[in-house]
């Protein structure tokens, strides 16, 4: 017998809250949501609505698939980020709302002090920061670094989901190495987790999601140093540096800032309250 939404959804949330998933009812109302092809507000409205065969064999498999924990981001293919959708996959990092810290932080210098043409993501992964970029940047033009093909295949296939594609360029790459050309903007999320955390992260993050955009070494700022050696080849002078960071990372980090010649480092909070972010300029 076909279940209806309102059974479909308690039973989903059960298997869901017995497997550690938190805001169990919440990923299952996303999951049937998306089966369905309507918004979250349809399940409220019509809780008595019959689920077909095939509907029915979908969420499932849906929920089987997170019951092991698998996001619900990778399960839909998507992910919202600055009111984008973008593609996302086990061959890139889940894009956040802590990291539209970047974007914000990245937007209001350029207000006021630079107004980028020409924008270098370190580490692009998805392509999120660099398309969110773009999106509000209408003059600007970007680059994406990634050492992964398989993420710059998302980035791209982003790209042109965006409609971005004729402003981003993506290319295999490790940080700077190699570019022969200068921006007015670089941006970064580096991995930070020191190596001895990575395996006590969340079963979604540390299982499905790539080491390589994770790991940072043994204290997590390996990246940042490497960045930071090699920052001032591309880095345009009076052009802005910003970095996604770990908590409790800031400190350091600002330090390395500072040492690589950056002036005016400023701190960014996320919506939690976290020093999310830092960013300094290049003198003139």
């Amino acid at each position: 017998m076909s279940r209806n939404i309102r059974t479909a959804v308690q039973s989903a949330t059960d298997l869901l809250k017995k497997a550690g998933v938190e805001d169990a009812r919440r990923d299952a109302a996303l999951l049937l949501a998306s089966i369905l092809a309507k918004d979250s507000g349809f399940l409220h409205r019509e809780p008595d609505y019959l689920l077909s065969e095939d509907e029915d064999d979908a969420f499932d498999t849906a929920v089987g698939r997170r019951v092991k924990r698998e996001p619900v981001s990778h399960i839909l293919g998507r992910r919202e980020f600055w009111s984008l959708e973008f593609a996302v996959g086990p061959e890139v990092l889940d894009p956040r709302p802590d990291s539209e810290t970047l974007i914000a932080a990245a937007l209001a210098a350029c207000e006021e002090n630079v107004n980028p043409r020409k924008i270098l993501d370190l580490g692009t992964g998805s392509g999120c920061l660099l398309l969110s970029l773009l999106s509000e940047l209408p003059k600007a033009q970007g680059l994406g670094i990634d050492a992964s093909e398989a993420a710059l295949r998302v980035a791209a296939e982003n790209a042109a989901m965006l409609q971005l594609d004729t402003r981003a360029r993506f290319r295999t790459g490790n940080w700077c190495a190699g570019l022969q050309e200068s921006f007015d903007l670089v941006i970064s999320n580096p991995p930070y987790i020191a190596d001895k955390d990575v395996d006590t992260l969340a079963p979604e993050v540390r299982e499905y999601e790539p080491r390589l955009a994770l790991a940072g070494g043994a204290d997590g700022l390996d990246c940042y140093r490497i960045i930071l050696s090699e920052l001032f080849a591309v880095l345009e002078p009076g052009g802005l540096a910003v970095f996604e960071l770990g908590i409790g990372q800031a400190e350091r980090v600002s330090h390395l800032m500072t040492a690589a010649g950056l002036q005016n480092i400023a701190r960014h909070r996320d919506l939690a309250g976290i020093e999310r972010c830092l960013s300094g300029w290049r003198g003139i």
